[in-house]
């Protein structure tokens, strides 16, 4: 997957301007699922453009700046139909906060902790912002057929937050009651 389709995908809803592509949808509605930053959009709506997947019309505007409008091509949709229809590999995880772990009996454990902590407060925000993502129930008949898609992803995403919340929890709970001297621990 890339932050190309995900763009395609938003576009393919309605145009937009980058800025708001980044404030509408990745800082509101995508984000929790794949983050982008200003930057990051432009380039890449810049490199859609030079593909011919998307076409920029520029608004002029009197009292702004002029806008630039984005607007998904057929061959752009055609490109979104393809990835969408296409079987995703299982995607390589990399998680510092495991790695730390996975090494920290060299730690004390109010160290430890404190790492676990940071993270489950980090968690816990994240989870609270999916949980404030005002989309209809699953089942409600008057939903959309895009938001039971979409509820569908928001509940995987906040069942896997809580997954891990509880799992931090019980390191917390496991790490304070080891016997910090069990094994030999340094600071390096």
């Amino acid at each position: 997957m890339s932050l190309a389709h995900v763009i395609l995908g938003l576009l393919q809803q309605q145009a937009m301007t980058g800025y708001d592509l980044k404030t509408s949808c990745f800082d509101q509605c995508i984000g929790h699922l794949w983050p982008a930053d200003q930057a990051q959009i432009y380039r890449t709506l810049e490199k859609l453009v030079e593909q011919g997947c998307v076409t920029c019309t520029i608004e002029i505007q009197h009292d702004r700046p002029n806008r630039k409008v984005y607007t998904i091509t057929e061959s752009g949709k055609a490109e979104l139909i393809r990835w969408l229809g296409t079987h995703q590999p299982l995607p390589i995880l990399r998680e510092p906060l495991l790695v730390q772990l996975q090494f920290a009996d060299r730690l004390p454990n109010e160290m430890i902790i404190h790492l676990l902590e940071q993270q489950l407060a980090a968690r816990n925000e994240k989870l609270a912002k999916c949980e404030n993502i005002n989309l209809p129930v699953l089942g409600d008949e008057s939903a959309s057929r895009e938001e039971v898609m979409q509820r569908l992803v928001l509940e995987l995403v906040i069942r896997r937050e809580q997954t891990y919340i509880d799992w931090l929890k019980t390191a917390i709970k496991v790490i304070s009651q080891q016997d910090p001297h069990s094994s030999e621990y340094q600071i390096f």
